[in-house]
């Protein structure tokens, strides 16, 4: 497994990370906890070292299945949480990063995880009723306190990325980035090059559209989050991925792309970037397919070049028509 350097920060991590948020959510049915364990110990033997969650993912139950399965192999492995929400009685109750709660937050995921310091610690939504400033301070302190090891954000813009970063150095930035998504590379990429900021791609399969098991005969479980995305239609109680015109098109396209474009990562000056497909990305539902712990993409590219659509080429205005 190849591994990259985040940012100008010297934390290293396998070029692919596994995200375990569908482990506890979003993503039903969900797999034993046993079956999951197993999974994250034999992703570590395979080279994988990038672990992320969040304590909203549950909530809670997916930072202690992390925590478990670790526990073993914790001085191998880099693990990534979130805070940012309100979470006090166990229901999220919306964003929330005020100091004190991030504090709270931070030792509850200290001790879910198994750990006594995380190894990267995410802003998981950025809070528009608490200064960035603030947050930044706040991860400060935990950091000289040893509770933190780095600071990143996610979905962060790019003003809050750069006042964060004059507090508190931000090691990277968690995104959505894929094939059909690559909004990042109009201002974020930009910004963390300049900065020296890493880059962390999540969902880079397109939450599984991308990976060619899903077709218009999918189907999706009613709390599968991606029952929301438009263009899915009831089916028989059940939600059906897209439809079938959608669907052929999609597949018209990844095939044209894959003949003239690469898989975006990040170039070697923007920091490095590691990809978090997550364990269920491959998979529409087990009743489409079989799990894998071995069929993400194994490699980060270069940001591949937007594409230029060539014009029409004009006609000659001295040039005769032709007879034929």
């Amino acid at each position: 497994m190849e591994k990259r350097i985040l940012g100008g920060s010297r934390l290293e991590v396998s070029a692919v990370g596994l995200g375990c948020m569908g482990m506890s959510q979003s993503y039903p049915p969900f797999p034993e906890r046993d079956e999951m364990i197993a999974m994250i110990r034999a992703a570590v033997e395979r080279g994988v070292t990038f672990f992320d969650t969040a304590q909203v993912y549950g909530p809670f139950t997916n930072e202690e299945l992390v925590g478990e399965a670790l526990e073993p192999v914790r001085d191998q492995v880099v693990i990534a949480t979130k805070f940012g929400f309100d979470l006090e009685d166990g229901q999220s109750h919306g964003i929330d990063s005020r100091p004190e709660t991030i504090k709270r937050s931070v030792n509850a995921s200290l001790k879910r995880l198994r750990t006594d310091t995380i190894d990267l610690l995410y802003q998981h939504r950025v809070d528009p009723n608490v200064p960035i400033e603030d947050v930044a301070g706040t991860v400060k302190e935990l950091i000289a306190a040893g509770k933190a090891r780095h600071f990143g954000l996610s979905e962060a813009g790019v003003q809050t990325i750069r006042r964060a970063h004059a507090v508190q150095p931000v090691t990277a930035v968690q995104s959505e980035y894929s094939l059909w998504w690559r909004e990042p590379e109009q201002a974020i990429l930009p910004t963390l090059e300049d900065l020296g900021i890493g880059f962390v791609p999540f969902s880079p399969l397109g939450k599984g559209f991308l990976t060619g098991t899903i077709d218009e005969s999918t189907t999706f479980e009613s709390s599968d989050f991606r029952t929301q995305f438009p263009g899915s239609t009831r089916k028989h109680g059940r939600r059906t991925a897209f439809s079938s015109s959608f669907s052929t098109a999609s597949r018209s396209r990844r095939a044209r792309r894959r003949r003239r474009s690469r898989l975006p990562g990040s170039s070697p000056r923007s920091g490095g970037s590691s990809l978090f497909p997550g364990p269920r990305s491959h998979t529409a539902s087990r009743r489409t397919s079989r799990q894998s712990t071995s069929s993400s993409p194994a490699t980060t590219c270069r940001r591949s070049r937007p594409l230029r659509r060539r014009s029409p080429r004009k006609a000659s205005a001295t040039r005769k028509p032709s007879s034929r």
